[in-house]
């Protein structure tokens, strides 16, 4: 069993909205964009734990915080997710609600005339939906999952009309539990997951164990009461002596040996619950000490082996696993690790995360982006590789791919050198006091390097795909590009081909010999200054200064060395004006599209600054 839709509406920041999800899933977007809303939404719709809470929702759950009538009218959470891959088992139990759902136009398929007879050529759905709404009468809010199929026509509702869910049968704990859907939150302290309140980890698996194997609390209440505290060894057997011969001159006592008793318990399984408590030794230590003094990522590791287990009880295969960042605390070969778990033992992951490691497991058809207007509506998008773009390219980037997916916007370069200089240019513009620029790492600007001026384009319609302002740098190539490539730079938001054969005779030519004699006197004194060149000398002119720093950034291409002369500049006078000019003006669009309100600037044609020769 999957989701295959979650539609969403008065739901947080979401006014309405829809995702598609399509097997295993990555959802990507920008901070507050409404991933966190989507795993909320699905565990209000699938978590059959989830109704212990109380209150189910709360005035923050409601989209604006509008929850009090307006007019006659009273706002509603609508929470749907339409289920497909139903097992033989689900088809059976959930029969008369099932519809029939069309993967081209991903929509209920019957919804078209004639689509019932053609029922074998299409899969059946069960779509379900959460109702959450505010009770001025009882001051207290509600809300409850239904079928959301069939429902009673408005006529025949009557006085039911009023009530929530009127209409549709109610999708019980029982129901939801059929669907296996877990849930790992991001802000985990283990202090209830781990505890054994009515809900927790550990409660659902004593509740899973209870029916495979017998009453497990009744076991447990018998071993407590049977413990004794006062035994005649025990320094309390005085104590409770004493107080038993002074409670006898006041109160009639029963005819027991020992009418005044110390237990462990009240011998109540909520009492129980309360008290119970997980003990864990974690090497390299031996000693075991309650789980919540464990360290936050061996907490995380913990609740997530729980719920393994759980989905171990109830079927690796019909679960639905929703993860929100993994990677809390986690050293990347555990962000590896777990990803991979879920993702090959789980009927359906989907996973939240900022992290590379975790991205960089998932296929590019596997991504989700999400993107949502300042009018509150949601939207999703699947991550597609342009037509033309080889998979190859796609491996040979693939960690870049995943720092990307996570930025604000993409700044595509040719090369290393290229991919140093940029942040080089930018710490020193920064520092300028006269110049009012964000540094590309406060503004959320992931630099990727293409490994070729031809290649830049290329990845142009991959990050638009992505809902992110895409920017092209490169320069002048010594094949004129082709019509192809061409096409695809349209793509960029702002695209530009530097007036220079190569990143030397740019710094050469723009940067001030005084900074270049200072690059020179650097450059010398490492370890690394490549031995093909000749030694600076005081005595040398500009133009012998010139030639041996080009000489120099030529050997050194992919050394470090265009960033260290950079860093010799004092300013933005100093600095090439090429470089300059461009990260302005991927500075200014960014800022006009935060005051819009919109992540990223208004699409269509790209800017173009130069002349592809």
């Amino acid at each position: 069993m999957k989701v295959r839709r979650l539609s969403l509406e008065h739901f947080r920041g979401v006014r309405s909205g829809k995702v598609l999800l399509d097997g295993h899933s990555l959802l990507v977007g920008s901070n507050s964009v409404g991933k966190s809303t989507v795993c909320e939404a699905l565990e209000l719709i699938l978590g059959p734990e989830r109704m212990f809470r109380r209150p189910v929702v709360d005035e923050h759950d409601f989209y604006g915080g509008c929850y009090q009538p307006v007019g006659e009218e009273l706002p509603e959470i609508r929470l749907e997710a339409v289920l497909t891959g139903l097992s033989a088992a689900a088809k059976r139990q959930f029969g008369p609600h099932l519809r029939l759902w069309s993967d081209e136009t991903d929509d209920f398929a019957d919804l078209e005339p004639g689509a019932l007879e053609a029922a074998d050529a299409g899969q059946w759905c069960l779509p379900v939906v959460f109702l959450g709404r505010y009770d001025p009468q009882e001051d207290d809010f509600f809300g409850g999952t239904f079928f959301a199929h069939p429902a009673k026509t408005q006529d025949t509702l009557g006085e039911e009309s009023s009530e929530l869910g009127a209409g549709l049968r109610p999708f019980t704990r029982e129901d939801k539990r059929h669907c296996g859907f877990l849930y790992l939150r991001p802000n985990r302290t283990g202090n209830r997951a781990l505890s054994f309140q009515r809900g927790s980890l550990l409660d659902t698996i004593v509740r899973l164990e209870a029916d495979r194997g017998g009453p497990l609390w009744e076991k447990a209440l018998a071993d407590v009461a049977a413990v004794v505290v006062a035994d005649e060894e025990s320094g309390f057997s005085k104590i409770r002596a004493e107080v038993t011969e002074r409670i006898g001159r006041f109160v009639g006592l029963a005819a027991h040996e020992a009418p005044v008793d110390l237990r462990l318990s009240e011998a109540t399984r909520e009492h129980l619950r309360e008290t119970l408590r997980l003990f864990v030794a974690t090497q390299p230590g031996t000693h075991a000490v309650p789980f919540n003094r464990l360290s936050t990522g061996t907490l995380n590791l913990l609740v997530f082996a729980l719920l393994t287990y759980i989905a171990e009880l109830k079927g690796e295969d019909s679960v639905i696993f929703a993860m929100e960042e993994p990677e809390i605390a986690l050293p990347p070969h555990a962000q590896r690790r777990l990803v991979d778990f879920v993702t090959r033992r789980m009927g359906q992951a989907i996973v939240t995360s900022h992290s590379p490691y975790v991205i960089d497991k998932f296929d590019p058809a596997q991504i989700v982006a999400l993107g949502r207007d300042e009018s509150g509506v949601l939207s999703s998008s699947p991550v597609l590789l342009p037509p033309g773009f080889k998979p190859k390219q796609y491996a040979n980037n693939r960690r870049q791919f995943a720092e990307a997916v996570l930025a604000r916007a993409v700044l595509v370069v040719e090369g290393s050198t290229e991919a140093d200089l940029v942040p080089a240019v930018a710490d020193v513009l920064e520092q300028d006091p006269a110049v009012d620029y964000i540094h590309p790492d406060l503004a959320g600007v992931s630099v990727f390097n293409a490994q070729g001026d031809n290649a830049v384009p290329a990845f142009a319609p991959l990050f638009k795909s992505l809902g992110k302002p895409v920017y092209g740098i490169h320069d002048t190539p010594v094949k004129p590009l082709s019509a192809d490539t061409l096409a695809k730079a349209e793509d960029f938001t702002r695209y530009t081909v530097i007036p220079y054969k190569g990143i030397e005779d740019l710094l050469t030519a723009e940067v001030p010999v005084t900074v270049q004699r200072r690059f020179l006197t650097a450059a010398a004194e490492r370890a690394d200054y490549p031995g093909k060149c000749p030694r600076p000398r005081e005595d040398m002119d500009d133009d012998a200064v010139t030639a041996l720093v080009w000489e120099v950034l030529k050997e050194h291409k992919a050394g470090g060395y265009a960033a260290l002369l950079v860093s010799q500049c004092a300013g933005r006078h100093e600095l090439p004006v090429s470089i300059v000019d461009f990260l302005l003006k991927v500075d200014a669009d960014l800022r006009t599209s935060v005051v819009s309100g919109l992540d990223s600037p208004a699409t269509g044609e790209g800017e173009v600054d130069g002349e592809a020769e």
